[in-house]
């Protein structure tokens, strides 16, 4: 998904612009520490310099990355901050390529969401070399120091919707796993999954298959039920793997036969629990604290305030019932 204010904190500069950027405030000469405390938590750092953040984001196609990036647009024009968004496409060197021109920018943070949690390393370390903080949210990265990670808790929430495959089958039977594996989230999601089935000793995962996008999961979905006749369920690392997994199995009418867990809890997955028959629940996550969250995390590094190098937002469960936390 350090570098300081440029120049470090400099005094703080008395102009008629400024007190409008200040919500009204009335610096005068001689401000209060305080008054530079305020100044910088609102993004407008002291002296002149309005801080900016660059935000690659992995995509604008699904609607948790466009709750996420109108949560971060909210809270960093509430703080005053020039917040410049590029958009990946899922495309590693589109987001590489994003980086270096937010590096060439020298902007004050980059927030980003990684395409390929490992492929991103090095493009970290080139932030870090220039003095740029780099926080990462919803994705993490691997093998790139980063300064703070905002993330649904994936572990837990695998481990959650394992729990929940365990009641949606009568804990016994055969279950397959659509997943994204150069995504870490994905990957923690997985494991999580795994390791709560491991305590059901009836229930086997017979198939692991990517599937990305919603048509790649949907063939996913296809080719292991087909695979496996007696298929009790199946999990879907988000929305649409879950959605492209209740769609092959209301085509090959095995709708009594297998359950399908999901993640993430966008609106049409919800109202996909309530309507279709295999869909038990959907584990669901709060992109819009997560973004949030974010944009206030490169806040406090770029003002050095303390900052826990993890943030971790608890997940939910939504199924025919309604939400639960």
């Amino acid at each position: 998904m350090n570098k300081v204010l440029n120049g470090g904190l400099k005094a703080l500069v008395v102009s008629s612009l400024f007190v409008m950027g200040a919500c009204g405030t009335n610096t005068g000469a001689g401000s209060s520490t305080s008054k530079d405390a305020n100044s910088a938590a609102s993004g407008q750092g002291s002296g002149a310099h309005k801080i900016v953040i660059g935000a690659s984001l992995l995509t604008q196609q699904h609607p948790f990355y466009v709750s996420l990036k109108n949560a971060m647009e909210t809270e960093a024009k509430a703080k005053g901050v020039d917040l410049q968004v590029s958009v990946a496409n899922q495309d590693l060197n589109k987001q590489l390529s994003d980086i270096e021109d937010f590096i060439t920018k020298k902007v004050d943070a980059i927030v980003m969401s990684p395409v390929d949690s490992k492929g991103v390393a090095g493009a970290i370390s080139k932030a870090k070399a220039a003095h740029i903080p780099v926080i990462t949210v919803d994705i993490p990265a691997v093998g790139g120091e980063t300064d703070v990670h905002v993330a649904t808790d994936n572990l837990t929430g695998g481990k959650i919707a394992g729990e929940e495959m365990a009641k949606a089958i009568g804990d016994k039977g055969k279950v397959a796993i659509i997943s994204y594996p150069t995504v870490q989230s994905v990957v923690d999601r997985v494991t999580g999954f795994k390791e709560a089935l491991a305590k059901h000793p009836n229930i086997k995962v017979v198939a692991e298959q990517p599937g990305i996008t919603r048509p790649e999961a949907l063939t996913a979905a296809q080719n292991m039920i087909q695979s496996n006749g007696d298929l009790a369920g199946i999990f879907g690392f988000g929305d649409d793997a879950a959605l492209a997994a209740v769609a092959a199995i209301k085509s090959a009418g095995k709708e009594d036969q297998i359950k399908v867990i999901g993640f993430d809890g966008m609106q049409e997955a919800k109202d996909a629990v309530k309507s279709e028959k295999s869909f038990f629940s959907v584990i669901t996550q709060h992109p819009d604290e997560i973004g949030k969250q974010g944009v206030d995390a490169a806040l406090k590094v770029i003002n050095k305030e303390p900052v826990d190098k993890l943030i971790p937002i608890t997940p939910g469960v939504f199924s025919k019932d309604g939400e639960k936390k």
